[in-house]
């Protein structure tokens, strides 16, 4: 782009580093004490306070120096020239609202929004980009018939009205200027072109709202009397709204900037992500985690525990490993290999020391798990409690304070979730426990399940209630806990990297066009680009706007097939609808307008739900050709990433057309979100609607043609159909005819649909267990040589209410029937597995149930297990009972019969501690029998009787031991080790009857300690190289490892046994 005339300010100064600022701090001090000495004898300092002094002066110049090394590179000589222009790629886009620029807007005063664009060079420079001139607007409707005389008496008529409504605004003019434009709007089908609009201008993007409310209500107007508008954009966010109209996508490149500038919006040039701009900046990427000390009870509180650790690890985007690794302490801390531990003598220290490595290491993104719920805003609360003004200013402008506040995010699809905004200027903050919560469905979310099940690996969990403990020892114990929480850093990095998070929102950010943030924070939506429409601020109807019929799911016939079943898929399925049936806002045509219009029935297409659109030839729909760019782009990049051979570069476009597809699949979901911008029900109705009929449509194309009477080996049969895909069974028993048989069959629907609907052939199941509509599971076969994986659908695999031993039931049992095709044992195991259950030989682990603790015991409206057993735990012991936000194990035991279950909750520990006996038949009842006999149903012809009754169901009576009424009084008697027998006073280990057994009594119990010791000790060892230690003690708590409770269970019986070789003794 051509920079030249266009006058440009000189670069700001650049801030001083914190090195520069505690050397120039440390000179100033001591030209004061010299001061101070001359001129004040009467207050001389003494040598001890001047040592201190000094002492500190030298300890904060020692920490900028080391903080220093972090910086960013230096500015090469390019950079400083003016004429210089600047590629960058945008990151983050917000705006403020400051005095107009006197050079670039020498006609403009008073306040106005400047765009301020944070992004990096290819160099890693950081950019802050102020944009001047683009100001907030609308439209509304022109009345008939209004001239110029009239718009600048509305003119008027409006900047008086806004001016009693902003009376304590110092904004000059409100209404900047009124526009008469030509544009459509994207409602409904018009033969007209264009009409004419009023484009509203005004001063402030806050005014936007308040202009907006004046012409809901109404207005006055010559001849017109008191009239209302509807507005159009005038919802439209302020900086989506910019980077609209300059064609500036999230995480495009941007050119004619430098690194600190000011220039108008029309100066900016937006490069498309495609060739050399579709590479990405280096950014620097920090991951951090902070421990609180908190109070035994008690969760940690800003306002009363302390910060006590800060753990930081950076990395540059694209690169495997951090290149800084630090932790910052409260009190001394032994070294860590490969780790920069810095350790200070008060807390104001530590947050102070944190702030500055901030601003010195300059992060671009800040990711953590669950750090815009806990970390950012505990940080933030708990400067405020010690009064540290200076703390919060994290972001990239000077003197600007991060502000925290609660914020709530809504769609169909995520549910409504509350979280908490901080707002740190100029740097995007991705919180990796929101991410894994919208994009995966997992029993678990805490970072210890979610980093087992994407990386394989765990880590050690230590209690809030314990982490005062470490604290409060020494070097070494405060170095557990740095490591512990260096931990907590490095694994949300890691998952950053393995699931391709950072490529993934930069390309779908590209695609969209939004910044990463309001992908994470707001969803994603299209925006319409067609020149000269105009969408409708519409009222936001919530859920009472009408519902309308989803998809087809065709009858399931419930069965194991144990012959090939050929999947038949559509591909893109709603967007090919849309784009075949030229289904639109604007193309939607209201049954007035279409007696009204007079349409021939040839250029229209009225659509199985009742609804009329007008065919391409009349009017080409937006949505389509927004559909069709996308698939095209997709198209692109799947065929780029073929030949793509560098691993980054792959990865970008793969991230690239995943983006896409997600894109184009959202744009049905858009016009059927009742809480979105831009709700369409008649589009979203059709849509379903068609996609209903070609399921049935296929179903019968199938059915009639591969009959025997059409010369094929066997009839086929569709056995199920889903929203987009279709199940048969064409009759033959090998993988390879039924791929032959499924391919011919996708062609030839394929050939009887409107383009571009097109049926697919992609697998096979084979066997296929069919149990239900959405419930199935079967080997998955793309190749005729091997099956690809076991897939399930709508199975009990992964739900939380469910316990362990149900997931691993489920899972081995489908395992033996699809794949090892034993269902005689797969019959035999479930037996055996109700057998052990019953018989109290079940490991304990497998039958913890777990919820968490969302709300305080008052808050339920009904009684729950876990909020019951919480408050229980809490009257026993309120230092390690469970705080809001905690998950809540717990297991069901015996209790008298026709208590609840919420009475007979029970902690797994306290149960193992006290040798309470749980129930198994609530298990077996509750939560193994309903998804065992979905499974079999289908398979056995009596499963129940064949499953649940029989020899194996026998169980054993266990008492509940009573340490209550009479029994505390009783005196516990020994029994012989050999027979069990009551032993008489002055026997200690064997009756009269077992002396003779002594040796091999005595060998046994021997033996038996030794296997215990031996099983405890492989468990150990296990959680020693789980913590990354086996020469420390375990402290981990994390209940959602298996091997905890079985760690637990080894070591009481452990003790116990030793208890019984002790008696040897006498």
């Amino acid at each position: 782009m051509s920079s030249g005339g266009r006058k440009r300010r000189a670069p700001p100064t650049s801030h001083p580093s914190p090195a520069t600022q505690a050397k120039t701090q440390a000179l100033s001090q001591e030209d004061d004490f010299v001061d101070e000495d001359v001129f004040l004898n009467e207050t001389l300092i003494t040598e001890d306070e001047e040592s201190l002094i000094l002492r500190d002066i030298e300890e904060r110049q020692a920490l900028a120096n080391r903080l220093s090394k972090w910086t960013r590179p230096a500015l090469s000589s390019d950079y400083v020239s003016q004429s210089c222009s600047v590629l960058f790629q945008q990151l983050e886009i917000d705006y403020v609202i400051g005095e107009s620029h006197k050079e670039l807007m020498p006609n403009s005063s008073g306040p106005a929004a400047i765009i301020r664009i944070f992004g990096v060079t290819k160099e890693g420079h950081s950019v802050c980009c102020n944009v001047h001139g683009f100001e907030p607007y609308f439209y509304i409707s022109c009345p008939p018939g209004m001239g110029p005389d009239d718009i600048s008496h509305f003119h008027q008529t409006l900047e008086g009205r806004m001016r009693e409504a902003n009376r304590n605004s110092n904004v000059g003019k409100f209404v900047r200027r009124i526009e008469l434009v030509q544009r459509r709007s994207i409602m409904y089908y018009q033969q007209s072109s264009s009409h004419p609009f009023l484009k509203i201008v005004v001063a402030l993007p806050t005014m936007v709202a308040s202009c907006r409310g004046i012409l809901d209500r109404g207005i006055q107007l010559n001849g017109l009397g008191m009239k209302s508008f509807m507005t159009y954009e005038s919802n439209v966010l302020f900086a989506l709204r910019f980077m609209i109209d300059c064609n500036i996508v999230g995480a495009r490149s941007l050119s004619n900037c430098q690194l600190e500038f000011d220039c108008l919006h029309s100066e900016l040039i937006s490069h498309a992500p495609e060739g050399e701009y579709s590479k990405m900046a280096p950014f620097r990427i920090l991951s951090f985690d902070i421990e609180c000390a908190g109070r035994k009870g008690h969760f940690p509180e800003p306002t009363h525990d302390p910060v006590i650790q800060i753990a930081n690890l950076v990395t540059l985007q694209g690169e495997d490993q951090p290149f800084i690794r630090n932790v910052m302490t409260l009190n001394s801390c032994s070294p860590i290999v490969g780790v920069d531990v810095m350790s200070f003598d008060t807390e104001r220290e530590v947050l102070l020391a944190w702030r500055d490595f901030i601003h010195e290491v300059d992060p671009d993104i800040i990711i953590g798990y669950n750090i815009c719920k806990f970390d950012l805003p505990y940080l933030i609360e708990r400067a405020q409690a010690l009064k540290i003004a200076e703390f919060p200013i994290l972001g990239r402008i000077r003197n600007s304070r991060v502000r925290v506040k609660d914020t709530t995010f809504s769609s169909r699809q995520y549910g409504t979730r509350e979280s908490k905004e901080v707002a740190v200027e100029g740097r995007v903050q991705f919180d990796l426990l929101q991410v894994m919560q919208r994009d995966y469905k997992l029993s678990s979310y805490s970072l210890n399940s979610v980093s087992a099940h994407f990386l394989s690996e765990q880590k050690e969990d230590v209690h809030h209630s314990i982490i005062s403990d470490l604290q409060n020892g020494n070097a070494e114990t405060r170095r557990r806990l740095a490591v512990y929480c260096l931990k907590d850093a490095y694994l949300p990095q890691r998952l950053l990297d393995k699931l391709m998070f950072i490529y993934n929102y930069v390309e779908m950010a590209r695609v969209t066009g939004v910044p990463i943030s309001f992908l994470l924070a707001r969803g994603q939506s299209i925006k319409a680009k067609q020149k000269n429409l105009v969408l409708p601020n519409v009222k936001q109807a919530g859920s009472e706007q009408g519902t309308y019929e989803g998809a087809t799911v065709l009858e399931a016939r419930a069965g194991f097939y144990e012959k090939p079943i050929a999947t038949l898929d559509f591909a893109s399925l709603y967007p090919s609808i849309m784009m075949a049936y030229n289904l639109c806002y604007c193309t939607l045509v209201t049954p007035e307008d279409v007696r009204k219009l007079n349409l021939p029935p040839e250029s229209v297409n009225k659509t199985p739900s009742g609804e009329t659109f007008v065919k391409s030839n009349l009017q080409k729909g937006i949505l389509p050709e927004i559909l069709e760019e996308l698939l095209a782009a997709r198209k692109r990049a799947k065929a780029d990433l073929k030949e793509a051979k560098d691993p980054l570069e792959k990865a970008v476009l793969d991230g690239r057309q995943l983006a896409l597809k997600i894109s184009a699949n959202s744009v049905y979901g858009f016009t059927g979100a009742t809480i979105g911008q831009l709700p369409c029900l008649e589009i979203s109705s059709s849509v379903t609607s068609y996609g209903r009929q070609m399921i049935e449509h296929t179903k019968k194309l199938v059915e009639d043609k591969f009959t025997t009477l059409n010369g094929y080996e066997h009839t086929a049969e569709v056995i199920y159909g889903d929203t987009d895909s279709v199940m048969v069974q064409f009759g033959v028993s090998t993988v390879e005819e039924a791929m032959n048989l499924g391919r011919e069959a996708a062609e030839y629907i394929s050939g009887t649909f409107t383009k571009p609907i097109k049926l697919e052939f992609e697998k096979v199941y084979f066997p296929y267990l069919l149990i239900s509509k959405k419930r199935y599971a079967g080997l998955f076969w793309t190749k005729p040589d091997n099956f690809d994986k076991m897939d399930t659908k709508g199975i009990e695999t992964v739900r939380r209410d469910n316990c362990l031993l149900v997931k691993n039931l489920v899972n081995d049992c489908l395992h033996k029937i699809l794949i090892d095709r034993d269902i005689p044992g797969a019959v035999q195991y479930v037996k055996n597995a109700i057998s052990d259950l019953l018989m109290n030989r079940m490991d304990l682990s497998l039958l913890v149930i777990t919820k968490g603790l969302t709300k305080t015991g008052d808050d339920y409206e009904v009684k729950a297990a876990h909020v019951e057993l919480a408050e229980r735990m809490r009257k026993r012991d309120a230092a390690t009972a469970p705080n809001v936000g905690d998950r809540v194990p717990y297991v069901i035991i015996k209790a008298a019969k026709g208590a609840k279950a919420y009475e007979r909750s029970e902690d797994p520990i306290y149960v193992l501690e006290n040798n309470i006996p749980i129930d198994p038949q609530y298990y077996l009842e509750n939560q193994i029998s309903k998804p065992i006999l979905r499974i079999f149903e289908p398979i056995l012809k009596n499963a129940s009787k064949e499953l649940l009754h029989g020899s194996h169901t026998r169980s054993i009576s266990i008492s509940t031991p009573s340490n209550s009424g009479i029994m505390k009084f009783a005196k516990k008697q020994l029994t012989c080790i050999g027979c069990k027998a009551l032993l008489s006073k002055g026997n200690h280990t064997l009756c009269s009857h077992c002396k003779g057994r002594e040796a091999e009594l005595y060998c046994k119990t021997v033996t038996h300690v030794s296997e215990l010791e031996m099983l405890f000790g492989r468990l150990w060892t296990q959680c020693q190289e789980c913590q990354g230690s086996l020469h420390q003690d375990v402290l981990c708590t994390s209940r959602d490892c298996p091997i905890f409770y079985r760690r637990k269970k080894a070591q009481k019986d452990m003790a116990e046994a030793k208890l019984q070789l002790d008696r040897w003794n006498f």
